[in-house]
């Protein structure tokens, strides 16, 4: 986040943003990653790595990038080639995987409301992500990342007061989380975007989203004056 008043303003409405599969195609990232592995270093190490990935997942409640190739490169401590893939993911034109118009969708909810980036991850990558993409500033700085956003809303409150909120999230888990504990001060929406979003076993284990869409870019359509709390 950026400095600021330790005592801010109570607003009418605050729009959250969740990053990966909502403004950003984190798949489609996964998927050069995947690619980029297996030309460099074959198809057994990206295995590995993957393994690597999913059990650290596991262990932090988020997936950390960073944190698996340093343990991958515990196990290959000879290969220097690994040392390459560090610049890779930092590197990585992530600006490239915004979904389309993701920053026009920013401009336009701003119009509605104060906006802010809600993510989780680790507090090297997945900031280096939101700036590189150019989230970070469309959001003016207004970025929170924890590791469990959705147990983080009190802080959200002290941070970003509002006398309603809106969530915009691939993830009906988090969704659903979110909306146990705000009730009807939160209106949830859901882009139909990424396997998160799309899997089935989501829409059978958790209440549907307030709103539904096909993808970011029906913000565009949607009438969000409508989202603003009846006084």
């Amino acid at each position: 986040m950026t400095s600021r008043d330790p005592c801010p303003r109570e607003s009418d409405l605050v729009i959250l943003f969740d990053v990966d599969d909502t403004l950003l195609d984190n798949d489609r990232i996964q998927s050069d990653l995947r690619a980029h592995l297996a030309a460099e270093l074959g198809h057994d190490a990206r295995d590995r790595y993957w393994e690597i990935l999913e059990r650290l997942r596991g262990e932090l409640g988020y997936v950390d990038y960073l944190g698996a190739l340093e343990r991958y490169r515990l196990e290959h401590l000879h290969d220097p080639r690994v040392l390459e893939l560090s610049c890779w993911l930092v590197d990585y034109p992530f600006a490239d995987r915004l979904y389309p118009s993701a920053l026009e969708v920013l401009r336009l909810a701003r119009s509605e409301g104060r906006i802010a980036i809600l993510s989780d991850g680790d507090a090297v990558f997945q900031p280096c992500k939101v700036m590189r993409s150019g989230l970070w500033n469309a959001v003016d700085g207004e970025v929170l990342i924890y590791v469990h956003k959705e147990l983080m809303l009190a802080d959200v409150e002290r941070l970003l007061p509002s006398r309603h909120y809106v969530m915009v999230d691939d993830k009906l888990r988090i969704l659903s989380t979110m909306k146990s504990i705000w009730r009807e001060r939160l209106t949830t929406i859901l882009p139909r975007q990424g396997r998160y979003a799309n899997d089935p076993s989501n829409d059978a284990r958790y209440p549907g989203a307030d709103v539904t869409i096909g993808c970011i870019s029906d913000l565009l359509t949607l009438d969000m004056a409508s989202l603003r709390p009846r006084r």
